[in-house]
């Protein structure tokens, strides 16, 4: 377990947060360019493409961010889970992502790789988990050669469970140490196949941030941050430390006693 503590970011409202979140994707692109000329990040589906899309899509009058401007020619999206659905289906994070943000990117901002998973697997669970770990292993090199692969940036969201990717309270995947990806086909939340990053992955990213907003997510925050009792965000935070951010509206943490920090 780190030493550190997470970064919990608070602000007064949702503007607020996508103008911090812009920010902080900003340096972690800055950084992941400066490692090795791209910057590879996970994104989860729920309430965060919006969010994302607020931030990223944002046309400041001038660019202040010493970190320079977004730029997504040099971006590789994958999916930190993803519904064993068709890539137009409704439940679909990718055709999300692609709705809120993809779409609405503009020409001179570049366009990113996106690694979809592969639809032809629909049908078969465990293979479309495989072939999207294969996926991975094209992205961060080979298997024998890297024990894990390491994301620049995982954005990641918080379900009222305290639940995050498609790893829920409770379920054996939270105890999955060897696969990258994993399939599951018994999600408490519909549709219940799916296929997601596991733990170890998500813990050994450079930077990860959760986005949470709204009072319907003070109970679990509280929870999370106060009483942690190995819900999955909870476990994130202790194995992460101050790697893993929080950016969160005040809504979201009325009566949490967890101590914010300012961003700077």
């Amino acid at each position: 377990m780190p030493k550190t503590q997470p970064n919990l970011f608070a602000f007064p409202a949702v503007d607020d947060v996508a103008a911090a979140l812009r920010s902080y994707i900003l340096q972690s692109q800055a950084a992941g360019i400066t490692r090795h000329g791209s910057f590879k990040v996970a994104v989860s589906g729920g309430s965060l493409p919006k969010t994302l899309a607020a931030a990223l899509l944002a046309q400041p009058s001038s660019e202040r961010n010493a970190h320079g401007v977004i730029d997504f020619s040099k971006w590789e999206i994958f999916f930190a889970d993803e519904r064993a659905v068709p890539l137009d289906d409704a439940d679909s994070n990718y055709a999300l992502l692609k709705a809120e943000l993809l779409d609405k990117i503009p020409a001179d901002q570049g366009k990113p790789t996106v690694h979809t998973l592969d639809a032809a697997h629909l049908d078969d669970i465990q293979e479309l988990a495989d072939q999207y770990e294969h996926t991975l292993v094209s992205s961060f090199a080979s298997r024998d050669s890297v024990r894990l692969p390491i994301f620049d940036l995982l954005l990641l969201g918080c379900g009222p469970d305290g639940h995050t990717c498609s790893l829920f309270p409770g379920h054996p995947l939270l105890r999955e140490t060897s696969a990258w990806v994993a399939p599951i086909e018994d999600s408490p939340k519909p549709p219940r196949r799916r296929i997601t990053l596991t733990m170890p992955v998500i813990t050994h990213a450079v930077r990860i941030a959760f986005v949470a907003t709204g009072a319907s997510k003070k109970d679990v925050m509280k929870q999370i941050f106060d009483t942690p009792d190995g819900l999955p965000c909870a476990l994130v935070n202790e194995a992460a430390g101050d790697r893993c951010s929080w950016f969160v509206d005040e809504a979201a943490v009325e009566g949490v006693s967890f101590p914010r920090r300012a961003f700077l």
